[in-house]
């Protein structure tokens, strides 16, 4: 017989309520143990709605997935292969975050769509380290106080990875012009773009910053100087 509302002792509600704690608390290892088991795929597709089956590698690694067509990539990294280095910030293609290589050129993976990148090779953050070892960039990040917050750190790891890729060698204003799509809401540019000269030659990146900038302002002051010239001289012609 059902007991009324009144009947129920406080034994049976500590009872019931301890049963139900238990299976909350276990249901989150059962999962956790089928989708270890099970390869990677994305299964929450839903029902009726369009999808493609895509071949990424991530990292190195090969996935083959079903993905809905309008998941974007950074969706499928984050929710679907686990990879929640890459940060969604403003989730429109502006700050920057979510930033990842695709094929080697930095990408918001906010503003791709996973289908776009079927047959493509992308690295995130986490594709960085080489073993337990931190990568020379990385590492330059640390040294030279880059993070604040960290939320931008991602993304902005990831252009100057994009840059160093195929510019190792890059000066102050070749930095900072590889990285303008990254906002730091810390306002700590100046750091990031002392980490990445560092990591480029693996001197102190502040005095590398100081004496390209140098170079560059003696080399715009000459521009300016020849051009007041040219101008004087076209001027005394009349």
């Amino acid at each position: 017989m059902t007991k009324r509302k009144s009947d129920i002792s406080r034994r049976d509600f500590l009872e019931t309520t301890g049963a139900v704690i238990a299976v909350a608390t276990a249901s989150p290892v059962l999962k956790a143990d089928v989708s270890s088991a099970a390869p990677t795929l994305a299964d929450e597709v839903e029902a009726g709605v369009p999808s493609t089956a895509i071949r990424i590698v991530v990292n190195g690694t090969e996935h083959r997935l079903q993905v809905e067509d309008r998941w974007t990539l950074a969706e499928v990294l984050r929710d679907h292969i686990g990879l929640t280095g890459t940060k969604i910030g403003c989730d429109r293609g502006e700050c920057g975050a979510c930033t990842v290589l695709m094929d080697g050129k930095p990408v918001y993976s906010c503003s791709n769509l996973a289908v776009w990148a079927d047959g493509r090779e992308i690295e995130t953050v986490e594709g960085l380290m080489h073993g337990d070892e931190l990568d020379p960039l990385q590492q330059a990040f640390v040294e030279h106080d880059g993070p604040q917050c960290g939320f931008c750190t991602s993304g902005q790891l990831m252009s100057a990875k994009g840059l160093l890729s195929h510019n190792p060698h890059p000066t102050a204003h070749e930095v900072r012009a590889a990285m303008t799509g990254n906002i730091c809401r810390c306002s700590n540019y100046n750091h990031y773009v002392e980490a990445v000269l560092a990591a480029s030659t693996g001197k102190n990146g502040a005095a590398k910053m100081k004496s390209s900038d140098d170079s560059e302002n003696i080399s715009a002051a000459k521009s300016r100087k020849k051009t007041a010239a040219s101008a004087t001289d076209a001027g005394g012609a009349r």
